[in-house]
């Protein structure tokens, strides 16, 4: 398994990350690696929902099959969570977590363990790949960034 966490700080309150965030479909427009999501619920956001994701790292292309675990808007205390569940060639979960910082900003902290498929040499596959989709996901959240930068 290998367990990977990337956080940041973004120009937005957690209610107006929630807003953006909740729109699952729309993660494509800053998860570089993440190329499609197709729901294969009926449902489009909560606990529940079920979706494939065409994922691209480098050379690997894969049908991430994903499921909502968990759905906290963020309250009077403005903590939030999204958890998923993987269930394809990869399996694992992962969570993304809002929490309120100074001048109405926000922590966003994503966390993620994963098991890699042998064919993608299990456990050495994972130290390996650990690295890799950290910085992946430090340029998403780059990309997450922008989506909240003040001008």
């Amino acid at each position: 398994m290998s367990s990977i966490r990337v956080s940041t700080e973004l120009d937005a309150t957690p209610a107006e990350v929630w807003a953006d965030l909740q729109d699952v479909g729309s993660h494509v427009e800053w998860m570089a690696d993440a190329e499609e999501i197709r729901f294969t619920s009926e449902q489009r956001s909560g606990e529940g929902t079920t979706f494939e994701c065409d994922t691209k790292v480098g050379p690997i292309r894969l049908t991430d099959e994903m499921a909502i675990t968990a759905w906290q808007p963020p309250g009077e205390d403005g903590l939030g969570t999204m958890g998923v569940r993987h269930d394809g060639l990869v399996t694992g979960s992962g969570e993304f977590r809002l929490e309120p910082i100074e001048d109405g900003r926000t922590r966003f902290t994503w966390e993620e363990d994963l098991t890699f498929p042998w064919w993608m040499a299990g456990r050495v596959g994972a130290a390996a790949g650990r690295p890799v989709l950290g910085a992946v996901w430090r340029r998403n959240l780059k990309r997450l960034q922008e989506r909240f930068a003040t001008t």
